[in-house]
This record gives C-alpha cells, structure tokens and sequence, in this order.
C-alpha cells in the first residue's frame, strides 16, 4: 500500500522525537511492503517564525490532501511568559483542530509490565489498567466567546455545545466499548453546569441504540478521585473538552512517563496522531527526549488511520522490548544506562 502523510513537527523536542518517528514508520513499512511518502508543514512557533502565524493555509492544504498527519508539539517559553502575545503556537493546534474536523481525541492509558514500579501510584493500584478516554475537541469553553468588559477588568469564556456534536462524540465512545469491556462511563458536571446536562441527558437517549453497553454517569471531580484511587475500574469515559484536557493529562502518569502515551485526534475524513507531552523546550537538542509516545503515536496512525493492526502491533512489540531490555531515555533508566533519543529509534527500528 502507498500512504501519504503529513510531517509537521513543531517546535522543541518535536523534530527530535518526529525523526524517530519517522524511522520507526519506515521500517515497518519495508517489514510489510508499504510505501510512504512524507509531507513535511511548518506549525507552531516554527511557522510563527517563518510565516507570521502558527498554521499556514500551505500547512493545511498539505494536511487536507495526506492519508494521515503526524504531529510532534508546538509551543516554546517566550510564548508561555508573554500574556499579551497577539499570535500564539496554540492558535495554530486549535485551527487545525477546527479546519480538519477534528472533534474526537482518543487518549489511551495503559501500563507496562517493565514499568509499574515507574508509576507515582502503588503497583497493586494501577496494575491491570487499560482505559480509553474519547474528548470531544472542537467545542465548549475553548471555543466558545471569549472576551474582556468593564475597561478589561471583566473576563469571560463561553462553554456552548449543541446535541449533535454531543451525539458525534459520545457514538465514538459506545462504538468503541462494543469492541472492549462493554462498559462507558460519561463524565460531566450535571450538577451544576447546563452544557453537562445536555450531555447526559443525549448519552441517555443513545442508551438504547447500544443495550449491551453499560452506561454509568460520573461527576468530573469523583472521576478525577478515582482515577487516583482505582484507574482500573476504568474502561472508555467520554467527555467535554475542558474536562477530557485536565483529566488525560492526569490519567497520564500512571503509567509511569508521560512520555510514554500516544493519542488521535479524528474526524470524518482524516486523523492526526501525537505524542501528549508537549514540547518540552529544555531538552531541545539534547538527545535525552523519550520517543516512545511518538513512535507509539505512529502504532494508533497505521491501527486507525490505515486499518492495519499487524503494522502497529509490530511498533508495539518493539516498544515493549525496548523497554524490558532497558533501552530507553534518562527519563527511565533509574541510574542505569540512558540511551539518546535517536539511539532508542534506530534500535526500534532495527528490532522491526
């Protein structure tokens, strides 16, 4: 098969993990006879930069027309400490976000065998979990009308969501639990908020298109105690946009690195796979970053976006035995031998 895939890198360690990335990528494809033809696009800081602002229409129009697109992390810290910067790299995520469609976010967390002992949570907690988070991405507060009154001593965000983007979402979400546990756990704050009341009260009226599916119904706060105290309890939970960014974030480090989960965002018509650890400024260049999020990012691109499971479960075992074997960044080593970046990729490669 012949794929075409955007390559935008970013900023930070971006271009780093991107390259091992891409390497992976490309052994796979010779193991299994494919043919890949990359599509580098400038966003972020870098397209600040070079163009004036953080996703070009030439960024898009290369997204548009790939297969899929490969995303390494935008943002630096000249844009962090400045408020008042007219143009920021997280406009360029949002814009794309909104021109490609992409409503869904698919945030898995799971733990390694190797690495439970890795984790801030005591092993018998997290052992067993496996748990997918669907956020809906193009919607609620970080979307909705934002503004300043009262000579800007006033601020407000407008958290807005209509039925049907509730419906998109949350079919994802009952689509995907069909295939594991059968359990869906839908996370608002019903209590309080009218956009989480909309949602419940939609994930209850689709109940009945999916009778095998058990649903249950939590408040943001509880799923944010629990995911401390039993994550494995956890199975697919589907929620808003505000809410789904603090609780993967949080969901990520159980297993030990946050530099070890992957995430798609999808949409009708394509998908973009990252890593979700950010840019990480301070080890740019260095040759420490953890790759194996992106790498693993490149798994979910050829399991979702191309429909080929063997594909990613070879990326999958590599990673695996990479990590058992103790070939892995400083992030991990725990005192002993630290591997750089593009040495962990060529060896994934190389073990593919």
């Amino acid at each position: 098969m012949k794929f075409n895939i955007a390559l935008l890198a970013g900023d930070g360690i971006g271009p780093e993990v991107t390259e091992q990335a891409v390497k992976v990528s490309e052994a796979v494809a010779a193991k299994f006879g494919h043919e890949i033809t990359w599509k580098p696009a400038l966003t972020g800081a870098a397209a600040i930069d070079a163009v004036g602002e953080p996703y070009p229409d030439s960024t898009h129009e290369i997204c548009a027309s790939s297969d899929a697109v490969l995303f390494g992390a935008i943002g630096l810290p000249r844009f962090d400490n400045d408020p008042s910067a007219p143009v920021r790299p997280e406009q360029g995520l949002l814009k794309m976000r909104k021109k490609l469609g992409l409503f869904a976010n698919l945030r898995p967390t799971f733990t390694f065998p190797s690495l439970l002992d890795k984790s801030p949570l005591k092993q018998e907690r997290i052992e067993g979990t496996d748990l997918v988070f669907f956020r809906e991405l193009t919607g609620g507060i970080y979307f909705g009308e934002k503004g300043r009154r009262d000579e800007g001593e006033t601020a407000f965000d407008n958290c807005v969501y209509t039925r049907a983007e509730v419906q998109r979402l949350a079919k994802k979400g009952f689509e995907l639990a069909m295939t594991r546990t059968k359990k869906l756990c839908c996370v608002d704050k019903a209590n309080v908020l009218e956009t989480s009341r909309l949602w419940r009260e939609t994930v209850q009226a689709m109940e009945k298109d999916y009778p095998e599916v058990e649903v249950s119904y939590e408040l943001v706060d509880a799923v944010a105690m629990r995911l401390v105290q039993w994550p494995n309890s956890y199975d697919v939970l589907i929620t808003e946009n505000l809410f789904g960014d603090i609780l993967t974030d949080e969901a990520s480090v159980i297993s030990g690195s946050m530099g070890l989960m992957p995430s798609a965002s999808m949409g009708e018509d394509i998908s973009l796979f990252e890593p979700i650890h950010g840019s990480y400024p301070q080890a740019t260049g260095l040759n420490i970053a953890n790759p194996m999020a992106m790498v693993l990012s490149a798994a979910m691109m050829f399991e979702i976006a191309f429909n080929l499971p063997e594909e990613g479960k070879a990326i999958r075992n590599a990673v695996n035995a990479a990590l058992a074997e103790g070939i892995v960044t400083e992030d991990l080593a725990d005192g002993g031998k630290a591997y750089g970046t593009s040495e962990v990729g060529d060896w994934l490669a190389a073990n593919i």
